[in-house]
């Protein structure tokens, strides 16, 4: 898989942090700040805001609303519970951010 992102992107974090507690493996693709230059963004997924979550098939999947969705359909690994506490711990504003998931 693949996840179109910036670091600075609030969503593209919390898209991160369930690829985590998922234990997806994946490729971060940086995209440019303006999002006039993110041509390669275009051509992958005909869109130019982030994130957007390629998926093994080969499909784009956009906005975090859609990529969490998608990845509703994947088993957690053992340990996302301590993942996401440790989140919450590290990132004082995550649990505003990454609301969706208490356990």
């Amino acid at each position: 898989m693949e996840l179109y992102q910036a670091e600075w992107c609030p969503h593209s974090h919390k898209v991160r942090q369930r690829l985590t507690e998922l234990g997806i493996d994946l490729t971060l693709r940086q995209v440019p700040a303006d999002p006039d230059e993110r041509d390669e963004l275009k051509r992958v997924a005909d869109t130019d805001e982030i994130p957007v979550l390629v998926g093994a098939d080969g499909e784009p999947r956009c906005g975090e609303d859609e990529i969490l969705e998608y990845l509703d359909e994947f088993d957690e690994r053992r340990d996302a519970a301590e993942h996401r506490e440790k989140a919450r711990e590290e990132v004082p504003t995550f649990a505003e951010l990454c609301g969706a998931k208490t356990s």
